[in-house]
């Protein structure tokens, strides 16, 4: 295709950074937690509910149906979550962190916290004009 420059292309370029970016996380807790980047997301937004259903967690964490119920039965074969019936509709599993998945969310906050503030460190005074823009970006246009 004459013209088009994948590498500049702004999409691509948005992928390939959150690929890395994940990536350079994910090494800092893995080890430790034994848990990959959709586990980490399903914790991270639990961490801000009190639960959630499987269907909720796929459009938050923009993660495919299957991989979260993959990352699901990982979690809570840690025991990091607990699975129950929606009492509302006994057709929906609810997702809740457990005391160990509260606990494991308590020791990854100073690392989220201090990989954020590496990230803005990276970024120096740009990191308000990348934030901004990212904003833009993120609204709901829908």
């Amino acid at each position: 295709m004459s013209g088009f420059d994948l590498e500049q292309f702004m999409p691509y370029q948005i992928s390939v950074l959150a690929g890395r970016l994940s990536r350079r996380l994910e090494a800092r807790y893995h080890e430790r937690f034994g848990i990959r980047v959709a586990e980490w997301r399903m914790v991270a937004h639990l961490s801000q509910v009190d639960s959630a259903s499987m269907r909720d967690l796929q459009v938050r964490v923009e993660l495919h149906k299957s991989r979260v119920s993959r990352a699901a039965r990982r979690l809570e074969a840690a025991g990091y979550i607990r699975r129950t019936q929606s009492r509302a509709d006994r057709r929906i599993v609810e997702l809740a962190l457990t005391g160990k998945g509260r606990a494991m969310v308590n020791e990854l906050l100073p690392i989220t916290d201090r990989f954020q503030k590496e990230l803005k460190d990276e970024l120096g005074e740009d990191h308000l004009a990348f934030r901004s823009g990212l904003s833009k970006l993120l609204e709901d246009k829908d």
